[in-house]
């Protein structure tokens, strides 16, 4: 074993081999791969080894995509079998609101390029014979689903990684890994120390372990998964060709071929998280004891669905741990805090995965960033509230939830409420119904007398309609007032605080006194952030953003802060909240609670002021999400149910009225307001969003700045726009979400970055990115939602205050 490499990698099952792969592909071949026992050693021998592309984020599919196209590469540079078998997958639906699902899927996969289709029972019947298709309404088939030998795949993957000069050391445990002051590291192994520069930690079921040895806590969880093998049936090996992997969701099972008989899997309600105190260092080819008890019901369901199964025997049974992250996507990329250390982790289907992590890895540690948006499995989109407890229930929660349907309005329900403001109990005492992002409750909209305190899950308009159009009114007719905590919140100060902040921001830091707006953009000029800044003095900037990125962006400013102690840093989300009043009533609400000027000469849009509310210091941002009059007023956390109390006194006869984040979206919607993670995020530049009017092209030294100029000089392909959609009003109308495809003369031309209804211009609006020289007022295109395609027409003017008079006014 050599005593130093570039990288060393830890873990030899299919993630890391995979990412020892992608490293020499890309050139890196001075690298290391240690395991603590043989390749394949945790969950991946014990694998089903299925595959398949279906996944609600859009850039995971197609990093699934690009996974299972891989294996044939493999197999052509290795010679080694991965045992492909590309026999198509069936999901079926058995509920209305579970083909609405398909649907919505199926419309993603039109502009991704993937080859799904919607087929009915007959046509099931026909790919899978052995199915019961009672109760069936149709189902989602994918040709490319299939499975695979889980062993032959990871030594394709490591041979060829061996082949271009990469090293694998078995049966040699890590033991502790130590940092260096310059950001290397010391791996300290049964065999020795080795020296490297990167770590990367791909543990699989002794990720955690390996990260405490690191000193950071990892949201992951092992959970018990159980699949039963049957004996030989004649209806699958007289067949000419092999059967089709079908999902049954409402059965919580899986069924695919092996050899002459069929594997059963399945995701009960009843499941077990395993080695809640930690991974045994010992554990390995071992299997878990057989727990038929905990697949009773659903056992009973897969009978009554493949009535094959009840003339077959149960040949093996196989019980056996993996992990899941909370939200059941990869844990990938550099942790916060720490230099040169990578995750790969929480893979949890790692032959439909593994190679799109390993590419994504691959790519962030030699180029410096991803290759596409891959957010969704960024192990920073989690923060220090995912404490060890809270992460094993939210684990259980998404295994039970494994085939259940994502809709785009459902709060799920477990380790709720984590983390709150003083307000939270004002707002519950006014029948508000919460939401939860980031591990913080947030209001989504305030239910009337007599409504239930639950939003109905849906892919439609929900129970909430009414109660939103009226918070929505209450804005634009009078004041509204909603709570600020969902902006992450950073003070910037020092004597190089200004200077830093030119550098890593697109736009200019304001005078004192002032607001300006500004995306973060990477070195590839990809948007990593839209943020405002608030020149509070010479050297001091607030700095807020969205709220669940906090991790995120702590990473980007960490990384890139100065070493000679200019600049600090202080991350104070939960330490400065307060409110934002908005609407034609606004000015004179905030008149009435402090002496200040409050006109618009003294206090104009963009300007931050310093204020006293009665007792209390505030400070007065004049900007507002809401595109209407409006003022963010931001207080110590210990003020904010004084600072309640004095507006709520002080507005009752001004129509005062609280509103939630439901209404703030459907109000950002008429101004075409973009939304981080929708229309701001990682795959865009600021020339395609709109972003790149808060440059400031004067400055030539900031991140992304070749890029900007460039897409100035000549501009992209694609462009935002803001569609009206006719979805009509009945009670199935169902509004844009986000990755509809858009249609112009029948071909897709684009999709959708987020939609919803305006309800106060009652219009139904997308936006969506499409190819800039379509982008013409009133040129008419189609908007497939649900499987229906609806007219949708491009707007260039805002439905509400074009001119911006009331915002600035």
């Amino acid at each position: 074993m050599k005593n130093q490499a570039r990288v060393v990698v830890i873990g030899g099952g299919v993630v890391g081999c995979s990412v020892l792969y992608h490293l020499t592909k890309m050139g890196w071949t001075d690298i290391m791969l240690i395991e603590r026992s043989e390749l394949t050693s945790g969950s991946t021998w014990h694998a089903a080894g299925g595959f398949h592309t279906l996944n609600a984020d859009t850039n995971m599919a197609a990093l699934q995509g690009y996974t299972i196209k891989l294996y044939r590469e493999l197999e052509k540079i290795t010679g080694q079998s991965c045992g492909l078998h590309h026999v198509g997958g069936v999901t079926i639906a058995t509920t209305p609101d579970r083909l609405d699902y398909l649907k919505a899927e199926r419309a993603k996969h039109r502009y991704m390029g993937l080859e799904t289709e919607i087929v009915g029972p007959e046509e099931i019947k026909k790919l899978s014979p052995i199915t019961n298709v009672d109760g069936v309404l149709g189902a989602l088939y994918d040709p490319l689903d299939g499975h695979l030998d889980p062993s032959g795949t990871t030594h394709a993957y490591a041979k060829a990684a061996r082949m271009a000069g990469a090293e694998i050391v078995l049966r040699n445990r890590v033991i502790e890994t130590n940092p260096r002051a310059d950001g290397t590291w010391d791996v300290v192994t049964e065999m020795g120390t080795v020296h490297a520069e990167h770590v990367v930690n791909a543990g699989g079921l002794w990720a955690r372990e390996v990260g405490e040895m690191a000193g950071i806590m990892l949201p992951l969880h092992p959970m018990e998964h159980q699949y039963l093998v049957t004996g030989d049936i004649p209806e699958v090996y007289e067949r000419d060709e092999e059967l089709p992997h079908v999902m049954d969701p409402a059965g919580e099972t899986y069924l695919r071929q092996e050899g002459r008989g069929l594997v059963i899997g399945i995701y009960e309600q009843d499941c077990d998280p395993w080695a809640v105190d930690g991974t045994p260092w010992d554990f390995g080819h071992e299997l878990l004891n057989d727990n038929l008890e905990r697949i009773a019901e659903p056992l009973d369901a897969a009978f009554k669905r493949y009535p094959v199964l009840e003339r077959a025997g149960i040949k093996t049974i196989i019980n056996g741990p993996f992990t899941f992250a909370p939200d059941g996507n990869p844990l990938v990329g550099p942790i916060p805090g720490l230099r040169n250390y990578w995750s790969a982790c929480a893979v949890m289907a790692g032959f439909s995965q593994g190679g799109g992590v390993g590419l994504t890895l691959a790519e962030w540690m030699i180029e410096g960033e991803p290759g596409r948006d891959v957010y969704a499995m960024d192990v920073a989109r989690f923060g220090d509230y995912c404490t060890r407890p809270y992460t094993r229930m939210k684990v259980t929660e998404n295994y039970q939830r494994r085939f259940s349907i994502s809709y785009p309005n459902e709060e799920l329900p477990v380790g709720r409420p984590l983390q709150t403001t003083p307000a939270y109990g004002l707002w519950k005492a006014q029948r508000a119904v919460f939401g939860s992002g980031y591990g913080l409750e947030h209001v989504n909209y305030f239910a009337p007398e007599g409504e239930p305190l639950f939003e109905t899950p849906t892919f439609r308009r929900s129970n909430a309609f009414d109660a939103i159009a009226a918070e929505c009114r209450a804005v634009r007719e009078a004041v509204g007032i909603n709570e600020i905590h969902n902006f992450g919140k950073y003070l910037v100060s020092g004597p190089g605080a200004v200077d830093w902040l030119n550098r890593i921001m697109a736009n200019r830091v304001p005078k004192i006194g002032k607001i300006a707006l500004t995306p973060m953009l990477s070195p590839k000029g990809k948007i990593i952030g839209d943020f405002t800044m608030a020149r509070l003095g010479e050297e001091e900037v607030q700095l807020t953003a969205s709220y669940s990125a906090q991790a995120f962006h702590m990473r980007w400013f960490l990384h890139h802060l100065p070493q000679d102690g200019s600049v600090t840093l202080q991350n104070v989300s939960l330490q400065r909240i307060g409110f934002q009043i908005a609407g034609p009533n606004a000015r004179e609400l905030l008149s009435r609670v402090t002496d200040t000027d409050v006109s618009n000469a003294a206090m104009p849009f963009l300007s931050c002021t310093p204020v006293e509310i009665g007792p209390i210091p505030a400070l007065v941002n004049r900007v507002t999400y809401t595109g209407d009059l409006g003022y963010e007023i931001y207080v110590d956390a210990a003020h904010q149910c004084a600072l309640y109390e004095a507006l709520s006194a002080a507005g009752e006869d001004l129509g005062l009225k609280p509103f939630g984040m439901r209404a703030m979206m459907s109000l950002r919607l008429e101004k075409s307001f973009g939304s981080w993670m929708r229309e701001f995020r990682p795959e865009f530049t600021c020339a395609e969003t709109g972003l790149d009017r808060f440059i400031s092209f004067k400055k030539n030294d900031f991140i992304g700045h070749a890029v900007a100029v460039r897409e100035r000089d000549n501009p992209p392909a694609r462009h935002l726009a803001t569609f009206i959609v006719e979805t009509g009003d009945g009670p199935d109308a169902a509004d844009c979400v986000a990755d509809e495809p858009i249609y112009k003369d029948g071909k897709v031309v684009g999709f959708v970055t987020s939609g919803g209804y305006a309800h106060y211009s009652q219009k139904s609006v997308a936006i969506g990115m499409i190819p800039k020289e379509m982008i013409a007022d009133g040129a008419q295109f189609e908007i497939e939602i649900l499987g229906e395609v609806k007219q949708a027409t491009l707007i260039e003017e805002v439905l509400f205050d074009s001119k911006a008079e009331r915002m600035r006014g």
